[in-house]
């Protein structure tokens, strides 16, 4: 999908490196505004805001068609986002190799959010073969039921579930980048904004891990590819 910049008062080049900038360094607007102004571009926090929350989720939409093929053995897990000064739940996935699967910031952390969650990533990714969570008896809920759908879709596939904590170290680990990205942006004032600007945080990560196969290029030239 070719992302529209018609309308914008700066060139698409500008924009795009304001929003990798921001998802991928973790720096507040103001400082944003500060970093594009000593590199010539007048620009207050509230345009670059508008651009994130815009931009982001359709870039990450282009990355989650376009990322390499990912393993069949799954890793689920969740970590905590304040919203509204509000603690708010992102579940994320990845694969046995810690390649990015899929993500979605819940307000709540029950049995809805998690089968709602474990649909979306197999509508993106393809049912796999297994998934370890953690105890949670919300997760198991929700894996659950999305087996009975599978089951009765004939599909023919129904997805092993696995409850280890040790199985679950790597997505564990993999929170803490998206976690250190967020920590100096001081907390986000709304689910809709806040949910934005986690899928450009995702994508920039899916590109620091090799997943979308554009060897020799920056990371930034990845990122704004995905625009195209």
């Amino acid at each position: 999908m070719t992302i529209d910049f018609k309308g914008s008062h700066f060139p698409k080049s500008v924009i795009l490196y304001a929003v990798f900038f921001y998802v991928r360094y973790g720096v507040s607007y103001r400082d944003l505004e500060e970093i594009m102004a000593e590199r010539g571009v007048e620009i207050d926090h509230a345009t670059l805001n508008h651009w994130v929350v815009k931009f982001s989720p359709l870039i990450a939409a282009n990355a989650q068609a376009r990322k390499n093929p990912t393993a069949v053995s799954w890793r689920m897990d969740e970590t905590y986002i304040k919203v509204r000064g509000k603690w708010m739940y992102l579940y994320r996935a990845v694969d046995r190799d810690g390649q990015t699967l899929d993500f979605m910031l819940s307000e709540r952390r029950d049995t809805a959010a998690a089968r709602r969650f474990f649909k979306r990533a197999v509508g993106t990714n393809g049912v796999p073969d297994r998934i370890a969570i953690d105890k949670s008896g919300a997760n198991l809920a929700g894996l659950q039921s999305l087996n009975v759908i599978l089951k009765f879709t004939g599909t023919g596939r129904i997805i092993g579930i696995v409850q280890s904590k040790y199985l679950n170290n790597i997505v564990e680990q993999d929170h803490r980048f998206i976690k250190r990205i967020t920590r100096p942006m001081l907390g986000f004032k709304a689910f809709h904004s806040a949910a934005a600007t986690l899928a450009g945080i995702e994508t920039a990560h899916m590109i620091r891990k090799g997943q979308l196969a554009q060897t020799g290029i920056s990371a930034f030239k990845q990122f704004a590819a995905l625009a195209a």
